[in-house]
């Protein structure tokens, strides 16, 4: 299955160069760079790649099964203006979007095969799946509150995947997330208001990810927690998605929004 990276020079591209590269199940068919930049990457172990990294994103999506995007909302739906023209399935990782570049997203799956997920860890997703189970579960009787923690250069915040383990709070207790998320505290608040859904950020240092998900009853509090300590794992998870997506296109030609619980069977 041919592979290909968009944004490679990052340090997820990075690490996804080097997943392709070792798979036994993937063929690495190139990457695209900024324009103006070397196409002479290097991946954490010390390979380098060149001859296949360029700027030419069209060109790479027809020698290509499925790409992997893991760029900037902008970048991001120019690529997938070609996922859709040349009917390629694309993997997106990129985080941020706008209601309105996600409903861009929505309507491009009407298209094309598109695996959305801000997180591509196989312990997040299943994750996921748990903190939606234990707020259907326990109810709004328990007060939700979300924490994570990134690297200092991460822009957007809260984290992709906080929200996404949002979400998966709002959907157990069958509430809409943007009418009940709390994301700013500041000053003289007064009380908590019943059944929101908090969200603390933090920032430093190298950390990759960290997300906890804490349910505080009178009395107990539930913990469920995820670390990362290997940036490995999302490229991981990553290419794993995207050979499932591109076998399944293969197979019925049938478009369509979809996310890690679907590649896990969740």
């Amino acid at each position: 299955m041919k592979i290909g990276i968009l944004g490679c020079a990052g340090r997820m591209g990075r690490a996804l160069l080097a997943e392709v590269d070792g798979s036994s199940r993937a063929l690495l068919s190139g990457g695209t760079v900024r324009p103006g930049a070397s196409p002479l990457v290097h991946t954490a172990d010390g390979r380098s790649f060149a001859d296949s990294i360029d700027e030419d994103a069209a060109a790479l999506f027809a020698r290509s099964d499925v790409l992997i995007d893991f760029t900037s909302p902008k970048a991001s739906l120019d690529h997938l203006a070609l996922a859709c023209s040349h009917e390629k399935p694309l993997v997106l990782g990129t985080t941020g979007f706008t209601a309105d570049q996600q409903a861009d997203i929505d309507d491009a799956a009407r298209t094309i095969p598109i695996l959305q997920a801000a997180n591509f860890s196989l312990g997040i997703s299943l994750l996921s799946s748990l903190v939606r189970q234990a707020a259907r579960a326990l109810g709004p009787e328990f007060d939700a509150e979300i924490l994570e923690m990134h690297h200092r250069h991460k822009v957007d915040a809260p984290s992709g995947t906080a929200l996404a383990l949002g979400r998966a709070v709002a959907m157990g207790r069958g509430v809409d997330l943007d009418e009940m998320s709390e994301k700013l505290r500041d000053g003289q608040i007064g009380p908590r208001v019943p059944g929101r859904i908090g969200f603390a950020t933090l920032r430093g240092g190298d950390v990759v990810g960290e997300h906890q998900v804490i349910f505080a009853g009178m009395g107990e509090r539930l913990v469920l927690s995820h670390l990362a300590s290997d940036r490995q794992i999302f490229a991981r998870g990553a290419v794993h998605a995207a050979l499932w997506l591109a076998t399944r296109w293969q197979e019925d030609q049938t478009p369509g929004l979809f996310d890690m619980a679907d590649v896990l069977g969740l």
